[in-house]
């Protein structure tokens, strides 16, 4: 998925665990930065979003190509 079809607000799944996991983008990470519990590497170039979990409410950290949107 092309980083820039994702925004705030939109919905994704993601593989989990062996499933699949539902939730909400909250944010485009295009600098290295502390987010979800870990150190993110992420650039303009090479992005990474922060998403919540609709199930858990638990963040994560997902590169695009391991998000889906619904």
């Amino acid at each position: 998925m092309a980083d820039d079809e994702l925004h705030p607000g939109d919905a994704v799944t993601w593989k989990s665990h062996g499933g699949t996991a539902e939730g909400k983008v909250e944010k485009k990470i295009t600098e290295d930065t502390e987010a979800a519990g870990r150190t993110v590497r992420a650039s303009k170039d090479d992005p990474q979003y922060l998403v919540k979990s609709d199930k858990s409410g638990g963040e994560a950290v997902h590169k695009p190509s391991a998000l889906h949107k619904e």
